[in-house]
């Protein structure tokens, strides 16, 4: 047989070889199943376009998740003047938490609030009454929201002490702590709360003033206070600081507040660490938008009336959403293992 012959019976029979007509078979297979799947996935498809065209509008509504409903936007198109008194709010802020019950989880415990007048510190005030603490309540010069906070707080069966002044001053903070430790024979608890805020679109807008205001106040204040209470804190006592989300988060037009709320939560994890083993727990809590006199003192009435739209909730918080983190944290009975945390209430997840 000639060369060339062999070469042609060669090619003949590898063409013709059974593996040669497996491959054929498995790949028809293969163009077979690929197609399968991607019909199957075209129907997926209608199937959830149908679906998605049918469903319910994904518009945000206010989330409403507690025992009782909490307003909504639009709120009150209300401008305060500073510090701002919850008294002229037209739409109150709820700090009652009529459906909490206390148990004894501060009994016989004395506290010391700052900024316990009005808003946030205001229903910590009263929730820590009801759950057995005596309160002093430092404030700035809100008489009235001062002795309304003071008569709820007796309400609840406690005594209450109202010290105004300013926390900038670390002298005052000195004699105010000097007045609860004579009054109540003692403190354990130090909630640091007080606070100011202004909005400003640009860095260039926030003067000296405000900076050293939003500054000395927020962080400073908190230094001053803190360092007068240490000498009477003892194994158990514990300190509260209140952050926020800006501190987290930041926030375009309060620059110089978020930055002092970013200090506040490094302040509370540095502090805890100082502090532990003296056995006195810090913690801090971190609030989303709560509805307080801080920001219609801060705002124009119209972006007032929005507050807390463009939150995970669709609505502000309210005072009495945000106490009962604050027991939770000073309480020996439910916090004795945390310190150091920063607590996140923002109405979503956080991360």
């Amino acid at each position: 047989m000639k060369r060339s012959e062999k070469k042609t019976t060669k090619k003949a029979a590898k063409k013709a070889s059974p593996g040669s007509a497996a491959r054929k078979t498995s790949s028809a297979a293969s163009a077979d199943t690929a197609a399968k799947t991607a019909q199957r996935q075209r129907r997926l498809q209608e199937e959830a376009m149908d679906r998605n065209a049918r469903a319910p509008s994904t518009k945000k509504q206010p989330v409403q998740a507690g025992s009782r409903r909490q307003p909504e936007p639009p709120l009150s198109r209300q401008h305060l003047r500073k510090p701002g008194n919850e008294a002229e709010l037209e739409l109150p802020p709820r700090f009652l938490a009529p459906d909490y019950r206390g148990s004894g989880k501060l009994q016989g415990l004395r506290a010391l609030i700052t900024g316990g007048d009005s808003g946030i510190g205001r229903a910590v005030a009263v929730l820590f009454a009801r759950e057995g603490a005596d309160v002093a309540i430092v404030y700035l010069d809100e008489h009235e929201d001062a002795r309304e906070t003071a008569r709820h707080v007796q309400a609840e069966g406690r005594q209450c002490l109202l010290i105004s002044g300013d926390v900038r001053d670390g002298r005052f903070c000195e004699r105010a702590v000097a007045d609860v430790v004579a009054s109540f024979d003692g403190l354990d608890v130090l909630v640091n709360n007080a606070a100011f805020q202004q909005h400003a679109k640009r860095l260039e807008d926030i003067s000296d003033a405000q900076l050293a205001e939003t500054l000395q106040t927020n962080i400073g204040g908190y230094f001053n206070m803190t360092r007068a209470a240490l000498p009477h804190l003892g194994e158990g006592a514990s300190i509260i600081n209140s952050g926020s989300e800006t501190g987290l988060f930041g926030s375009k037009e309060l620059l110089d507040y978020a930055a002092t709320k970013g200090a506040i939560h490094a302040f509370t994890k540095s502090l805890a660490s100082n502090l532990l083993p003296r056995g006195i727990r810090v913690n801090a809590v971190a609030p989303g938008p709560v509805w307080t006199p801080l920001n219609p003192a801060d705002r124009e009435a119209e972006k007032v009336a929005t507050f807390g739209k463009d939150s995970d909730m669709g609505r502000p918080a309210q005072p009495e959403e945000l106490s009962p983190a604050y027991v939770f944290l000073a309480s020996p009975i439910t916090a004795s293992y945390i310190s150091g945390a920063v607590l996140p209430v923002m109405g979503g997840p956080y991360g």
